[in-house]
């Protein structure tokens, strides 16, 4: 299927690795010129000069931490009239209520509402001016079905979707669509995180605390940056235009629900 984005331009955050790079790719490989940032440099260049030599487009890597008010400023300049703005970011560390105080509530509120909020406010004037743009951020599943251990995400990622359902709404009828992506298991980083912080909780491999959480999903594996790029691709692509405020659950199945 053609997208119907080719030559159009996109902000992909924290899009050096994992599920941004996912979605990274799958956005250039329908032709869109990217602005993507890291916080690692080396990391950050390593995968934009892979998409430039994979799939021919435009990639401005811009180093900075996109949790920062500088680091925002830094990507938007890059590309302040992107068609496109893919949003995403680095979870909060997992734990229970009883770890977390004002501090670290306020940084994951940082990095997980806010963040995405002012880089849609910044960059969504625009694309109701040109009469079209679209908005993915990438939450989690926690959204639909709160993950006891990472409260600081279901919190964070719960007050940008509010946000979202009413904005999306509110902006539909200039051409702009704003949805979210909530990922389940993929094999990223953070998985690897999050499986060896249950290792050291109970005593077991990393390897073992893969094939026990495998085996609470249903399709039986994590799921890949590829596939939750292309998902992704196309909540950005002249077919979704219809698609308004929605939450696509990537989770293999694992949250078993009806609606």
């Amino acid at each position: 299927m053609d997208l119907g984005i080719a030559g159009k331009s996109a902000i992909v955050c924290a899009g050096s690795r994992g599920l941004g790079r996912g979605c990274a790719e799958a956005l250039a490989a329908e032709g869109v010129n990217l602005v993507i940032n890291g916080r690692s440099a080396d990391t950050l260049e390593a995968t934009a000069e892979a998409i430039r030599a994979q799939y021919g487009v435009s990639v401005t890597a811009v180093a900075a931490d996109i949790g920062t008010d500088a680091g925002r400023e830094a990507v938007i300049a890059a590309n302040p009239t992107p068609d496109i703005l893919v949003n995403n970011n680095g979870g909060p560390p997992p734990g229970m209520w009883s770890d977390w105080g004002r501090e670290e509530w306020l940084g994951a509120v940082e990095q997980n509402m806010l963040t995405p909020i002012l880089m849609i406010n910044a960059l969504l004037p625009g694309m109701m001016e040109r009469g079209w743009g679209r908005v993915v951020n990438v939450t989690s599943q926690s959204v639909k079905s709160p993950i006891p251990v990472l409260g600081l995400s279901n919190g964070a990622r719960a007050g940008l979707t509010g946000f979202v359902a009413g904005t999306s709404r509110q902006v539909a009828g200039s051409g702009v669509t704003i949805n979210n992506l909530l990922p389940g298991i993929h094999a990223t980083d953070r998985a690897i995180a999050l499986d060896q912080g249950v290792a050291n909780a109970q005593g077991i491999t990393p390897e073992q605390a893969k094939t026990n959480r495998e085996a609470t999903i249903p399709v039986g594996r994590y799921g890949t940056a590829e596939e939750f790029g292309a998902t992704c691709a196309f909540l950005c692509s002249q077919h979704a235009g219809f698609m308004i405020g929605q939450n696509v659950l990537l989770d293999g199945g694992a949250i078993n629900t009806t609606l």
